[in-house]
């Protein structure tokens, strides 16, 4: 990798740290977590306090707020390639390792939009305590009664009456609005249904945690995983008050925010990603090469089926970190807007390589793969959401498929270009 993406003395010092951080506390905590998330009644109340001790050890060895790349006054000053590189470490242990550098989604893109767009008041109020980790933020788009992944179908309002925001609408899969620690919503809503451009009909607002007519309905499962206590919940407004103050760079850009938002989002999805390939490659290999394993008088790893799964992991893996670096770059050279065809192609490609990887290594470990005593099922239900959140496959898909297409006409006339000096080339006796 650094032969063909040069990491700075700094950047290498924090892959060290991190990886040691990752290693060395937050794999073995991820036990100690999962017992102190809340039971019962208690299910969305309780934060684990183990996640607390990391994010006070993670920040004192300045692992904190990597995500917010050097455009911003606010972040540490890494650039979107130099933090690909350590996102991936954290996805070895995607449930508490990004929390724990307070580099999660949603917040993650909650905080970038109010860095880019806030005002000073919003950015005191909003962004400083997420920046500290002392509250946490949902995003609420997708609905419940349209088709979500073209977001000129969202019906939620957003209607202006006097000095406030009146806002009707019906949300689900909400991540993070199931946390006690939640304390802000972006809602993305209609402000201008009847404006011409279907791209200028949508604002998005600032919505306290329990302003009167928010509801929480009820957490949604991921093939019976919650994610407590985060949570993607179902979420209504009904009649939400909030003053103008509250609208996030001016009605009718609500498009324009998502789109600023997305692009390093899913980025920062397929970094952590390709961490979670690494380490369902590595619990394979341990599995399959262990010598009390074995089938037909052989360890499981000197069947050919077997060794030939590792090897088209350990390729798929390299060529989606190669494909997610270079987005990654494009990024940094011509902003997230100019990278959308490279952030397309590894929105598509590294989730599916994800879930390749996942299913072969579970059919590896047999029914041991599907149990609760191994990470597998769990990050097969991250995987197969991944396919889905901030985009399915298809719209990635479509879009590529257009700026490909989009190449036709000067593809033609290059092969014109080439008929015509052929035929003077004939007509030169085949002389230059």
């Amino acid at each position: 990798m650094s032969s063909i993406f040069e990491l700075s003395p700094r950047c290498q010092e924090l892959h060290r740290l991190l990886t040691d951080f990752v290693e060395n506390d937050c794999l073995p905590a991820e036990e100690i977590y999962e017992s102190q998330v809340g039971k019962g009644d208690q299910r969305w109340k309780v934060v684990p306090p183990i996640i607390e001790e990391l994010k006070k050890k993670a920040r004192s060895l300045g692992l904190w707020n990597l995500f917010l790349h050097k455009g911003y006054p606010e972040g540490p000053g890494l650039t979107n390639l130099e933090y690909a590189t350590l996102c991936e470490i954290t996805g070895r242990c995607p449930r508490i390792a990004p929390e724990a550098l307070n580099c999660s989604a949603p917040d993650t893109g909650n905080m970038e939009v109010f860095a880019k767009y806030g005002t000073p008041e919003q950015k005191q109020k909003y962004l400083v305590p997420l920046m500290n980790g002392e509250i946490r933020s949902a995003f609420a788009m997708t609905e419940i009664a349209v088709s979500s992944s073209d977001a000129t179908n969202i019906e939620t309002r957003i209607e202006r009456v006097g000095d406030h925001y009146i806002i009707n609408g019906h949300k689900w899969w909400i991540s993070g609005a199931g946390d006690p620690r939640c304390k802000v919503y972006l809602v993305m809503g209609k402000s201008d249904p009847d404006n011409e451009s279907l791209y200028r009909q949508q604002s998005i607002v600032i919505v306290d945690a329990g302003t009167p007519g928010l509801e929480v309905v009820r957490p949604m499962t991921v093939f019976g995983y919650d994610d407590a206590p985060e949570g993607h919940c179902e979420v209504k407004f009904t009649n939400v008050k909030v003053p103008i103050s509250n609208i996030i760079a001016g009605e009718g850009r609500g498009f324009e925010v998502i789109q600023g938002r997305l692009g390093p989002g899913r980025i920062h999805h397929c970094m952590r990603a390709i961490g979670m390939a690494e380490r369902t490659l590595d619990l394979m290999i341990a599995r399959v090469t262990d010598p009390s394993r074995r089938t037909f008088g052989k360890v499981l790893a000197r069947h050919g089926t077997i060794a030939a799964d590792v090897a088209k992991i350990r390729i798929e893996i390299n060529a989606a970190r190669l494909m997610v670096l270079a987005a990654a770059d494009k990024i940094d050279r011509v902003n997230a807007k100019g990278a959308l065809r490279d952030i397309a192609m590894a929105k598509v490609m590294v989730p599916n390589v994800l879930q390749r990887s996942i299913d072969l290594a579970i059919q590896a470990f047999g029914a041991a793969g599907l149990s609760q005593d191994f990470p597998l099922a769990r990050f097969h239900a991250g995987a197969r959401a991944l396919r889905i959140a901030d985009g399915p496959d298809e719209v990635h898909i479509q879009q590529l498929a257009r700026y490909e297409l989009f190449r036709g006409d000067d593809i033609r006339e290059k092969q014109k270009a080439v008929s015509e000096r052929r035929a003077q080339i004939v007509a030169n006796n085949c002389k230059l």
